[in-house]
């Protein structure tokens, strides 16, 4: 029996179903050999030699594989059908005969198939073919220039800037795209204009939307209206004349349907219909694939095979009818040079099971077949007509002219299956539908509220009664309802998601398919960019690694040069060039950069930064003083720093001044504030490694360690002021003396808010955590106490709640109220609410109005910030606090400042 060997165990499964007991079907796990991570993998000065080393996970498959040969002297290697699954089966062949289980008298052949299922496997074994040595040679100039990058180019890095932890030859360059996006933002400086838009009548009394786009004769252009007062002006135009519909023009339109997936268009809509990342995306296709549901998915390619477009023809008519097919088979053609080899689209193995016929029962899976599935018959359904219509409107001085568009769906086509997403969507008033509207007819001012719903979405109007109208700073109302004027401002270039990075990394030839998901992923582990709802924002770090390379690496970075290098290696696959004159020409130059680098001191490598940073580090003050003089002590020189964490503007005064910021700016997020002194000392609000925390005066000799403290989950920074920073710098707060002994306190900590008690006969303190952060400046003794005894109780899980005496019944606000028994007598309970009974008054004589009066004055009490923040300024009041107000007692990380 032959043995055939594919990547993964799931595909091993699927494929022994359809081969049977004939063959025996073993498993690689994926690459089974790798360049060892050290000096001289890739031999320079040999013709780039590699030494490759079997990896520790890899050695136990490659002897079951060997093992099995023993017996069955044949070897059949169906690895995926890209350059990385023929470097796959070419490793193991190599590997193989180097441990003499693959001997000379042993056949081995290689097979492809783009999709798992019977009749693709079938065929396959029916065509074998060797190993294709242009595709491997491409595989190991890619890795080569990879290893010679990164294991070169990295520790140049580390040297030079401390915290800085890899480059790579596309992943530098995909960094490159987000960071320069982030500089078009903070570059970007907003532009005011405004727009008017009309409700009108028909005299059938229809409402719709009319945009004005001629004013006093001329033909506005999106700036022409510049401020409120032009706005205004605008309005009294329309407002003061008698329109009437000057044109209606209908005219058809159809839409055709995108093309089927490949890799990179398959993570773009994923991101965009389910916020999928690229690798989330790729590993839901790898696991269809391997099921046998849907054809290969990192390719290129968008052509499909005949016998799948007939199926996909075939189950349009079946479920939507004949009229959803077109009269001939639609024809995707593959733009890419050297397409991944020619694979086929992705695409479902069998078009007439949708979702809910694979039963899938992983969401992933689910969704994303959902998407392919629908995408594929939507290529090949019928294009969707509509009529699209034109309303002009006009004075009969010619003087203004509105313009009204909608569109009306004849036939819906793919649009009943599939619609394709898109990235960063205005408002296209296109789709909106028209009432009838005749050539001719008067065009009144209609009578709706919907215009004075957006213009409400403002801020608080103002009257003119002079022009009769209502204004709000953003918006210009006419006074009778029907014309309004909106300001808007011109907005920056958005951050870039997965989908659109991927989708601009496939624009310019960065990269391929099988590379996309793994890069964007290695950026983010770098810690060099972060995702922020969907968004990738680079962080200092990556900013300085970038910036750094401009300077010293350009050459390698450059859009050109990757794109070019891509189509290279693509000319390598397609047995056009040599792979080691590609390598050996590359390291001329590269190693010749490296040379010139490594002679740098961190200082001068520093000072290059800062001179091509200094625009976005210090740019113009409003005041006109020069913004590199250090904002906190007036003296010092701001420069550009460096530490593990990243980049970062600091003072040249360093230690006498602290002063630190990040290198978006100032007023960035991260720069520290002056919120006001207390007791004599500054107290800072300033960013540090794990947040905003404040800080109790400045670290001196005297005293190195300040008090801070870190502001806890839910407080936001912009709302620090001087009375909240000296309230979470007096904690931990004491409560009070616990019934048995030993103080309770309340603190936040490294998992949340949280009290902490030990009784005297305890080898350590109890923890019990607080659900709410309020409750540590609010809880009470009787709360505390039962937390505490709960958390006892139940060291190792929440405590359950403790028994009521009595159950009063429903607040009127919701909730139940109950009397507990508390180890200060009986109290009542509604949510977080705990109100002592007076002395005298039993449980059992409670009545609801006296619970419900007795719950109102100690919720209001509750909710005074003022107690709280006198508790922690006035040691008088509370014995306890007043001890830890001190700038001594409390250790705090000291954040990077040189």
């Amino acid at each position: 029996m032959p043995v055939v060997v594919v990547e993964s165990p799931a595909k091993a499964k699927t494929i022994n179903k359809y081969l049977g007991d004939d063959y025996t079907v073993l498993a690689s796990y994926g690459h089974v050999r790798d360049l060892p991570a050290k000096n001289g993998s890739v031999d320079t000065e040999h013709d780039f030699e590699m030494t490759w080393e079997v990896g520790a996970d890899s050695r136990k498959h490659v002897k079951a594989i060997a093992d099995a040969l023993k017996n069955d002297n044949a070897l059949i290697l169906a690895t995926d059908p890209d350059r990385e699954g023929e470097a796959i089966s070419w490793h193991l062949e190599e590997t193989l005969r180097k441990r003499r289980a693959v001997k000379k008298d042993t056949p081995v052949s290689r097979v492809v198939f783009n999709a798992i299922t019977k009749a693709a496997v079938t065929e396959a074994m029916k065509n074998p073919r060797e190993v294709d040595a242009p595709l491997v040679e491409a595989y190991l100039a890619r890795r080569a220039l990879d290893y010679l990058v990164g294991f070169n180019l990295s520790p140049v890095l580390w040297r030079k800037l401390p915290g800085a932890r890899s480059a790579g030859r596309v992943q530098s360059v995909c960094l490159r795209l987000i960071v320069e996006r982030e500089m078009e933002i903070e570059a970007f400086r907003p532009r005011e204009y405004w727009s008017v838009k009309a409700l009108l009548t028909t005299p059938r009394g229809q409402e719709y939307e009319a945009r004005l786009t001629t004013l006093a004769g001329k033909k506005l252009d999106r700036y022409d209206i510049e401020n409120e007062t032009q706005a205004e002006l605008a309005v009294q135009a329309v407002t003061s004349r008698d329109l009437s519909v000057a044109s209606v023009e209908a005219k058809p339109a159809s839409r055709n349907p995108s093309a089927p997936f490949m890799t990179s268009t398959l993570q773009q809509e994923a991101s965009r219909k389910f916020g999928m990342g690229a690798r989330q995306c790729m590993n839901a296709a790898q696991r269809l694939y391997e099921a046998g549901h849907i054809t290969y998915m990192r390719t290129d390619g968008i052509d499909m095979a005949p016998e799948a477009v007939t199926a996909a023809r075939d189950a349009i008519k079946e479920r939507y009818g004949a009229d959803y097919v077109p009269d001939s088979p639609r024809v995707y053609k593959n733009k890419a040079k050297n397409a991944q080899e020619a694979h086929e689209c992705i695409r479902p193995t069998e078009m007439t099971k949708d979702a809910a016929a694979l039963k899938l029962t992983e969401s992933d899976q689910r969704k994303l077949y959902d998407l392919i599935w629908k995408r594929t018959l939507a290529c090949q359904m019928a294009s969707a007509r509509m009529e699209r219509t034109t309303v002009i409107v006009a004075s009969q001085d010619g003087q203004v002219e509105l313009r009204a568009t909608g569109q009306v769906v004849l036939f819906d086509g793919f649009l009943r299956v599939y619609e394709e997403g898109r990235d960063d969507v205005a408002g296209d008033d296109d789709d909106k539908r028209l009432p009838q509207v005749h050539q001719g007819e008067p065009a009144k001012f209609g009578s709706s509220t919907s215009l004075r719903a957006q213009y409400d979405k403002g801020d608080d109007s103002v009257v003119d009664t002079s022009k009769g109208m209502l204004k709000s700073g953003s918006a210009v109302l006419s006074e009778n309802g029907a014309v309004l004027a909106l300001q808007s401002h011109t907005q920056p270039p958005p951050r870039y998601t997965e989908a659109t990075l991927v989708k601009k990394m496939e624009e310019l030839g960065i990269g391929r398919p099988s590379t996309y998901a793994s890069i964007v992923t290695t950026i983010q582990e770098r810690e060099y960019v972060r995702k922020e709802q969907n968004r990738l924002i680079p962080e200092d770090k990556g900013r300085i690694v970038t910036i750094f390379l401009l300077n010293f690496f350009k050459r390698y970075v450059e859009y050109d040069f990757t794109a070019a290098l891509e189509d290279e290696l693509d000319d390598v696959s397609a047995g056009q060039k040599d792979y080691k004159e590609l390598l050996a020409r590359f390291w001329r130059d590269f190693s010749a950069a490296i040379a010139e680098t490594s002679e740098l001191r961190i200082a001068e490598v520093l000072d290059v930064l800062d001179d091509a940073l200094a625009p976005q580090l210090y740019p113009p003050r409003e005041d006109g003083s020069d913004p590199r003089i250090c904002p906190k002590c007036g003296q010092g020189k701001l420069h550009l720093k460096t530490s593990r964490t990243g980049g970062f503007v600091g003072c040249g005064n360093y230690p006498e001044c602290t002063y630190t910021r990040p290198i978006a700016g100032e007023g960035a997020d991260g720069e520290e504030r002056l919120l006001g002194e207390d007791e004599g000392d500054e107290i800072w609000l300033k960013a540090g490694r794990f947040g905003p925390y404040v800080q109790r005066g400045e670290a001196t000799p005297e005293n190195k360690k300040p008090k801070r403290s870190s502001l806890p989950r839910g407080w936001n920074k912009d709302e620090m002021t001087l009375e909240k920073a000296v309230t979470l710098l007096s904690l931990p707060r004491t409560i009070g003396m616990h019934p048995d002994g030993g103080e309770i306190r309340s603190n936040f900590g490294r998992f949340g808010p949280y009290l902490q008690h030990q009784l005297p006969d305890e080898p350590k303190p109890v923890y019990a955590n607080l659900k709410d952060p309020a409750d540590v400046f609010e809880i009470g003794m009787n709360r505390a106490v039962e937390l505490l005894a709960e958390k006892r109780a139940n060291p190792g899980r929440r405590g359950t709640a403790a028994k009521a005496l009595r159950e009063m019944g429903d607040h009127p606000d919701g909730g139940k109220i109950s009397v507990m028994e508390g180890r200060y007598g009986p109290y009542v309970k509604w949510e977080k609410v705990n109100a002592t009974l007076p002395k005298g008054t039993e449980p059992e004589q409670l009545t609801m109005e006296t619970a419900l009066a007795l719950i109102a004055e100690k919720a209001k009490g509750k909710k005074k910030p003022a107690a709280k923040k006198t508790a922690a300024k006035k040691p008088a009041a509370k014995k306890t606090t007043a001890k830890k107000t001190t700038t001594k007692k409390t250790a705090a990380k000291k954040p990077a400042t040189e």
